[in-house]
C-alpha cells in the first residue's frame, strides 16, 4: 500500500492494518477488531479521511454506534482531528437516536405524525396490563411482564403482528401473545405512540415499501456508512443496514466475532460471520496487534476461544514484554476463595497499584456476596458496577423488610416496604390512613392495620387481604423458635408470594433475583439466629461509604466489555457456574461458544496480571455443591499459566495422554493434578476435566464400586450409584446427589443399589 503519511499526518499513529481499515474507503469492509487492537481509533480516523478527502461531504455519512457515549466520543474525536469542525448535525447517533430521526420525517407512512410520544419500559407494562384486562385477561395468572418480553423479541427480529399471528405462545397468556401483540400496536396509534422497538421496526416497514420511494432518498443521500460494535447487532438491525447499503455498497462495519457475548439479548452473532455473503467482493481486516495487554494474557485468551468453531480467526499479538503469567488456583471453597482474592490485591496494593485499576469479574451477580462480605470485613473500599451492592438490591431490600418485621412487628418501615409487595390491593391511600391511625393512637403500622382490620373501618377487599398478611405474620413469628432462621426465611419467601412473583415475570432481571434471593439464604447460614444475620446487615449497610474515590470494581463479566484494568481476577470457574449450565442447556452449542467468548473478553481485560480460581466446593442456593473446574481451563495452553503462585494450590501436575498425542498443549489433555494440599493441611478436591471421552466402569480408581456406603467430611454419609474412572456420583442421606473425587471419601460399608 502506498505511503500517504506525509500526506495525512494522522496515519502515523496507525499500524499497518489501522492503515488499510482507514485508506480502503469504497466497497464493503469489515474491520475484524480483536480486543484491545484501537478500534475506535481506526473507525474515527477512517471518517475523518473520508471528510479530509473530500471523499463525502459530512451530510452523505452515515455513522452508527450502540452508545450515545460512543456517538460522542466519536463527533469529539473526529472534531478535533479536523480543526474544530462543527458536528453538531451530521448523521453520527445510536441505532434508536438515528431511527428515531427519520421516523419522524416519514412518520404519516406508519399512521402517526411527526410529534409522536416514545414510551419506555414502565409505560409499556402499563398499557399492555390494560389491554389485557380488557379482554378479561388475569394479570396476575398471565404477567404483561412475560408478553411484553416475547413482543420485544419479535420486534428485535423485525416481525409485525402480522409476521408472528399465526405463531404458537405456548401457555404464555393463554396463547394468545400474537392477538395482544396486534392490539398493543393498534393501541399505540391511537395513542401517537411508539416504543424503543418500533423505532427501527417502523423504518424497516418503510423502507420496505418501494412505492413510496423513502428508501431511495436514503440511498440518494448517504455514500458512505460506517458502523461499531457490528457483532451486537440484532436481525432488526442488520435488515436496517443491509437495506441502507444495498444500493452503493460503501460500508464499513468494525467489530469483534470473538466478543460477540449479548445473544440473551438478541445479538446475533452470525450477522458477522456472513459478511462476506451479504455484501459482494467484501474485503476482511484483521486488527491483531493488542495495546492493552502482556503477551502471556493474550496467549491464554488466544487459546480458548481457538476452541470456537463459529469464528472468523484472528490471534492477538502484542510487542510488549511478556510480564507475569496467569496465575491459576483451586481453593477448597468459595469462602477461601474470597480470602485468597483479597490478599492478592492486598499485595498489589502494596506494590502501588490502585484499587481502581483492579476488578472482580463474575459469572453471575450472586457471586459478589462473598466478596463484599470480604472487602468489607477487610475493610477495602469497592464499588458495585451495573447494579447496586448485594445488600442494597431491591429483592434483598424486600427479603430482609419480611424478617425484619419477623423479628419485630414495630419496624415501620420494612413493614411499609412489603405491605403491598407483592400486590395485595393495598393502595398508597390505605397505607396513609393506616399511618395516620397509627400516629393518632400511639401505634406502629402493624399495630395499626391490625386494628382497623378487626374495626372494620377498611373496605372489604383491603380488610381481607390486609387480614390474611396479618395472619401470616403471626404464624411466622410462632415458627421462630420451632425452625432455624434459613428455613424460617426460605418460609416467608415462599408463603408470602414474594418467590413466585420473580418466577411470574419473565424479564431479563427476573432470574438473576431468583438467584440473588437464595444466595441470601446462603449468606443467612453462615450466622446463628436471625437477629444476630440482621445485626450484621446493619453494620454492612452502615460501613459502606458513598464517595467514589479509589475503590476496587465488582461487576459481571457481561458489564465489563469495553473496559480494562492493570489486574484483573476471574472466580468460580466451575463447570455449571462458568460456563452457565443454563446457558448450555438453553442454546446448546451456541450457548456454549458465548460463553467460551465471553471468558475471552474476560481475561482481555486485564493489562498486566490475571487470576483465575475455581473452588472445588461452593455453597450455592443454600446447599453445598461439589465442582469440577470449567472445561475452559482446561483449554488454556500451558506457557502463560503458573499454577498455584501464591501456596494456595501446590503445583501437583504430571503429564498425562492416553492417546499418547504429543501435539496438544492444553491442561485437559496433557495434565492430571495429583492430591494436593493447601496452607491448613486440607487436601483439595480439585481437578482438570479430561480432554478424552471418560470411560464407565464399575471399579473408582481408588477401588470404590457402585452400591459402597461411604462419608464425605463436609456431606456425611451417601451410597454410591455410579462409578466414572476416578469420579463417584453419591447420594447423600442429607444432601442429596453429589459428584466427588473418590479420594474425598471413606468407606463405610456396603448396602445393595436397589
Amino acid at each position: 500500500m502506498t505511503d500517504n503519511t506525509d500526506l495525512y499526518p494522522y496515519l502515523k499513529t496507525l499500524n499497518e492494518s489501522q492503515r488499510q481499515a482507514v485508506l480502503k474507503t469504497d466497497g464493503a469492509v469489515l474491520v475484524l477488531a480483536g480486543a484491545g487492537t484501537g478500534k475506535t481509533r481506526a473507525l474515527t480516523t477512517r471518517l475523518g479521511h473520508i471528510l479530509n478527502t473530500r471523499t463525502a461531504l459530512p451530510g452523505q455519512i452515515l455513522a452508527v454506534t450502540f452508545t450515545n457515549k460512543a456517538a460522542q466520543e466519536m463527533k469529539e474525536r473526529v472534531s478535533s482531528m479536523l480543526g474544530g469542525m462543527d458536528v453538531g448535525h451530521w448523521w453520527i447517533g445510536t441505532f434508536h437516536s438515528l431511527c428515531a430521526k427519520i421516523l419522524r420525517s416519514h412518520a404519516p407512512l406508519v399512521g402517526l405524525t411527526s410529534n409522536f410520544t416514545i414510551i419506555d419500559t414502565d409505560d409499556q407494562i402499563r398499557l399492555m396490563k390494560q389491554i389485557m384486562q380488557s379482554h378479561g385477561m388475569d394479570t396476575k395468572q398471565h404477567s404483561p411482564n412475560a408478553v411484553m418480553g416475547m413482543v420485544e423479541r419479535w420486534k428485535d427480529k423485525a416481525q409485525n403482528p402480522a409476521d408472528v399471528k399465526h405463531e404458537h405462545s405456548g401457555d404464555l397468556a393463554g396463547g394468545r401473545v400474537a392477538f395482544l401483540y396486534g392490539e398493543y400496536q393498534e393501541r399505540l396509534r391511537s395513542l401517537n405512540a411508539c416504543d424503543f422497538g418500533d423505532l427501527i421496526l417502523h423504518v424497516i416497514t418503510i423502507f420496505k415499501d418501494t412505492a413510496n420511494g423513502v428508501l431511495d432518498q436514503y440511498h440518494h443521500r448517504f455514500t458512505h456508512i460506517l458502523v461499531d460494535e457490528y457483532q451486537d447487532t440484532n436481525v432488526a438491525q442488520y435488515l436496517w443496514l443491509r437495506l441502507l447499503a444495498q444500493k452503493k455498497g460503501n460500508i464499513c462495519c468494525v467489530g469483534d466475532d470473538d466478543q460477540s457475548i449479548y445473544g440473551w439479548r438478541g445479538a446475533e452473532v452470525g450477522n458477522i460471520l456472513r459478511f462476506e455473503k451479504d455484501f459482494k467482493n467484501a474485503e476482511i481486516i484483521r486488527l491483531e496487534q493488542n495495546y492493552r495487554s502482556t503477551p502471556n494474557i493474550l496467549e491464554a485468551a488466544n487459546g480458548v476461544i481457538a476452541n470456537n468453531a463459529s469464528r472468523l480467526g484472528k490471534n492477538l499479538w502484542t510487542d510488549k514484554d511478556k510480564g507475569e503469567k496467569v496465575q491459576l488456583n483451586g481453593v477448597w471453597d468459595g469462602a477461601q476463595e474470597a480470602r485468597m482474592v483479597t490478599d492478592q490485591i492486598e499485595r498489589l496494593k502494596r506494590n502501588s497499584i490502585p484499587y481502581n485499576e483492579m476488578a472482580v469479574l463474575v459469572r453471575a451477580s450472586f457471586q459478589m456476596r462473598e466478596f463484599e462480605e470480604r472487602l468489607n470485613y477487610c475493610g477495602l473500599p469497592y464499588r458495585v458496577i451495573g447494579g447496586a451492592r448485594f445488600y442494597e438490591r431491591m429483592e434483598i431490600r424486600d427479603a430482609i423488610a419480611y424478617l425484619r418485621t419477623v423479628f419485630s412487628d414495630t419496624d415501620d418501615l420494612a413493614f411499609e416496604r412489603i405491605i403491598n409487595t407483592p400486590k395485595r390491593s393495598i393502595g398508597d391511600k390505605t397505607v396513609r390512613d393506616i399511618a395516620t391511625f397509627g400516629r393518632t393512637n400511639n401505634l406502629s403500622l402493624f399495630q395499626a392495620s391490625k386494628q382497623m382490620v378487626g374495626d372494620g373501618s377498611l373496605r372489604p377487599a383491603v380488610r381481607t387481604a390486609l387480614g390474611d398478611l396479618l395472619a401470616q405474620f403471626d404464624r411466622w413469628k410462632d415458627l421462630r423458635d420451632d425452625i432455624n432462621h434459613v428455613d424460617l426465611a426460605d418460609t416467608v419467601l415462599n408463603e408470602s408470594g414474594y418467590i413466585t412473583m420473580w418466577q411470574n415475570d419473565k424479564s431479563v432481571e427476573a432470574k438473576g433475583r431468583l438467584e440473588n434471593l437464595k444466595e441470601l439464604l446462603t449468606a443467612m447460614g453462615e450466622f446463628e439466629s436471625l437477629d444476630e444475620f440482621l445485626e450484621h446487615i446493619a453494620l454492612v449497610m452502615e460501613n459502606q461509604e458513598k464517595n467514589d474515590g479509589d475503590r476496587i470494581t465488582l461487576m459481571t463479566m457481561h458489564g465489563a466489555k469495553g473496559l480494562e484494568f492493570h489486574a484483573v481476577f476471574l472466580p468460580g470457574w466451575e463447570e455449571g457456574l462458568f460456563p452457565s449450565q443454563r446457558s448450555m442447556d438453553e442454546k446448546g452449542m451456541e450457548g456454549l461458544e458465548e460463553e467460551r467468548r465471553l471468558a475471552y473478553v474476560a481475561i482481555t481485560r486485564a493489562r498486566k496480571f490475571c487470576h483465575i480460581s475455581h473452588a472445588a466446593n461452593r455453597r450455592m442456593y443454600g446447599s453445598w455443591v461439589s465442582s469440577i473446574p470449567s472445561r475452559f481451563i482446561g483449554e488454556l495452553p500451558e506457557g502463560p499459566i503458573e499454577i498455584g503462585v501464591d501456596g494456595q494450590l501446590s503445583a501437583g501436575y504430571t503429564h498425562h495422554n492416553q492417546h499418547n498425542d504429543n501435539t496438544s498443549s492444553s491442561f485437559g489433555a496433557r495434565f492430571k493434578q495429583r492430591s494436593s494440599f493447601n496452607g491448613n493441611g486440607r487436601e483439595e478436591a480439585v481437578h482438570f476435566v479430561q480432554a478424552s471421552p471418560s470411560v464407565n466402569t464399575f471399579t473408582s480408581e481408588g477401588g470404590y464400586k457402585k452400591g459402597e456406603r461411604v462419608f464425605h467430611e463436609k456431606f456425611g454419609s451417601g451410597l454410591v450409584i455410579s462409578v466414572e474412572n476416578d469420579r463417584l456420583e453419591i447420594s447423600f442421606d442429607k444432601a442429596g446427589r453429589k459428584k466427588i473425587l473418590d479420594r474425598f471419601v471413606k468407606p463405610l460399608g456396603k448396602a445393595q443399589v436397589q
